[in-house]
């Protein structure tokens, strides 16, 4: 069976992070920058295989000090690692459209497992008749064990930035046209 190429749809795409602030509120962050692909077998996505890549330089969290701060050597470092990288090692069907996509998160010099929840949210052709599939991704990971352990305590003894950080992407492929071999 030949497999079948996906490709990451930035424009109707967003990757996401939450992380609480001085433990009373939370702080949304996005990339605004990344790219992505899907090999499926046929047109199921059990056993597909992703890479996703995040631009680190792109972060946004609607604040320009913070967001430096981010890229700087406390927290990414993106001069030395300007991206973050998935690369599933399992994609399994756990209901109807649901899915559990395991992998390895690199962050900075360090690689984890993980494994995020995935809700399918169909395929559909669009006015130009392309094949475009949704997928609904979320997840959690903590920030010190990909090497982001900065820690900041405030005169009153509040901790600045919790370390679990909620994940989510809505994103969007595009089946790629199979080429034809003469």
């Amino acid at each position: 069976m030949a497999a079948t190429q996906w490709v990451l749809d930035p424009m109707h795409s967003e990757v996401q992070f939450k992380i609480k602030h001085l433990v009373i509120s939370t702080v949304t962050g996005s990339f605004k920058k990344f790219e992505g692909t899907i090999e499926a077998d046929g047109d199921s996505f059990e056993n597909a295989r992703v890479h996703l890549t995040l631009d680190v330089n792109s972060i946004d969290t609607n604040q320009e000090q913070r967001d430096q701060h981010l890229k700087a050597d406390d927290f990414f470092a993106a001069a030395t690692y300007p991206n973050i990288i998935f690369e599933s090692t399992s994609f399994a069907k756990t209901g109807s459209d649901t899915y559990k996509v395991a992998g390895n998160l690199t962050v900075k010099d360090v690689t984890k497992p993980v494994t995020l929840d995935v809700d399918y949210g169909g395929t559909a052709t669009d006015f130009y008749g392309n094949t475009k599939a949704g997928f609904e991704i979320t997840g959690k990971i903590n920030r010190k064990e990909f090497g982001l352990t900065w820690e900041g305590i405030t005169e009153a003894g509040s901790i600045v930035v919790g370390e679990e950080v909620k994940l989510s992407a809505s994103v969007q492929f595009a089946k790629q046209k199979e080429e034809v071999l003469a």
